[in-house]
């Protein structure tokens, strides 16, 4: 198990402590980690600066905005939430749209929709003012869940052993990200 302070010094944020955290999940599920995945994988803590319940790896394996298609892999280590976010339309984008394709481990999705009771997830006491979505779904190998719109507000929570998912979705545009908690960062 994982504690915060493996990943700051003096508060800040370690990347590469990180990324290694990612990199020995990924053995660990048999997951090949090619030289492009080790030059260009990303891990952030969203400025939050509570990493093990709050963040996340990933790469964009493609980013396609002529076309309009994206391919991302994301990372999550044991019980890691991506903070509760949505995707708007831009002058250079259209809302975005995406699925998930849970490849090891498992998630648990929230998303729009009539609240899931009990909550089958702990969520993380730091989020919890800032959840506005609260129908779940839990998302196993092989399976998939999507936004019920493009534009609806989500987010993820890993399982016990950590995650590692497939995002399929159209064109991502960065400014497009409105995250309902005010402090984070990316």
């Amino acid at each position: 198990m994982h504690a915060n302070d493996q990943f700051y010094v003096d508060g800040a944020f370690q990347a590469d402590k990180a990324r290694e955290a990612y990199f020995q999940m990924m053995e660990r599920f048999g997951y090949p980690v090619v030289e492009k995945l080790r030059e260009e994988m990303w891990a952030l803590d969203f400025g939050l600066g509570d990493f093990v319940n709050v963040g996340m790896a990933g790469i964009f394996w493609c980013n396609d905005k002529e076309h309009g298609y994206f391919g991302h892999e994301i990372f999550l280590l044991p019980g890691q939430m991506i903070v509760e976010h949505a995707h708007e339309e831009t002058p250079e984008a259209a809302a975005k749209m995406e699925a998930w394709h849970v490849r090891h481990g498992k998630i648990h999705t929230f998303g729009e929709g009539e609240e899931t009771r009990p909550c089958p997830v702990e969520l993380p006491d730091g989020q919890q003012e800032f959840i506005t979505v609260r129908h779940a779904r839990e998302v196993v190998p092989g399976e998939l869940d999507s936004l019920n719109r493009p534009g609806a507000k989500h987010f993820m929570i890993a399982g016990p052993q950590g995650a590692i998912v497939t995002e399929y979705a159209t064109y991502h545009d960065n400014g497009a990200l409105r995250f309902t908690n005010p402090a984070v960062k990316f």
